[in-house]
């Protein structure tokens, strides 16, 4: 019987050795998909992946995955407002045409914290506000004015309409066509103060710092946020919208 030739040798050794890795990787990836899976398992569910969004849970390097499976599933997106204590009475999808309704319809009256004029709008908007009222407007607002906010006020989520530009130009639908944006003009304060965008922003002092902060803060949470810094036609209020190209200003 004839040796192998050398070079037959190495292929073979070569060959060998890739199965054993992707034997062991195999056995490493099923053992952490397992250790995750496993209901007893010891990973916190803030680090699993696999666990459903919790939105008072600390922020980690995995929120921002279970939050996109969240806003991808409107029962996991009720589950986890319900569990926040958001107040979010689910009402039948809106469907008026190919541009306008509102899908995961409901209506919002409550955040975690902070009271809202009750506004019909879709689950996911209202999840990212309930996450940015959670993790940036009641802790921007504890730090910066010592105290805690007690209602956000707003001035609309959907409406069929095409978009504004300050230059009249059409740009195509608004995102508000299908509640997939939400218009801040002013929150009020636990001590009574009150402020609003259009008197507050352009001042100096702690209620300025404190506003150009949540709105900085909201593009951790929103794709596309326009406040007063934009143009005039946000003049008096933060446009937070869920999906678009990622622009904050």
């Amino acid at each position: 019987m004839t040796k192998p030739s050398r070079r037959r040798r190495i292929l073979l050794s070569a060959a060998s050795f890739l199965f054993g890795l992707l034997t062991l990787l195999i056995v490493l990836v099923g053992g952490v998909w397992w250790l995750l899976a496993h209901p007893n398992t010891p990973v916190s569910p803030y680090w699993n992946p696999l666990r459903e969004l919790t939105v008072t849970a600390p922020v980690t390097p995995v929120t921002a995955y279970q939050l996109n499976r969240a806003l991808a599933d409107d029962v996991m997106c009720r589950a986890a407002l319900a569990e926040a204590g958001v107040q979010f009475e689910p009402m039948e999808d809106l469907v008026v045409d190919e541009n306008c309704g509102i899908a995961g319809r409901g209506r919002l009256t409550n955040l975690v914290k902070a009271r809202i004029a009750a506004i019909e709008t879709r689950c996911a908007t209202t999840l990212r506000l309930a996450m940015w009222e959670h993790h940036v407007v009641q802790p921007a607002a504890e730090k910066v004015l010592g105290t805690a906010v007690s209602r956000l006020r707003q001035i609309g989520s959907y409406n069929c309409r095409r978009m504004r530009t300050a230059q009249g130009q059409d740009n195509g639908w608004s995102s508000h066509a299908t509640a997939d944006a939400i218009d801040i003009v002013g929150l009020d304060l636990s001590d009574g103060r009150s402020l609003n965008l259009l008197s507050d922003w352009g001042t100096d002092g702690p209620e300025a710092d404190f506003l150009r902060q949540i709105g900085r803060g909201a593009c951790d949470w929103f794709r596309v946020v326009l406040g007063p810094g934009y143009n005039r036609l946000h003049a008096d209020h933060f446009h937070l919208q869920g999906p678009g190209w990622g622009y904050c200003r």
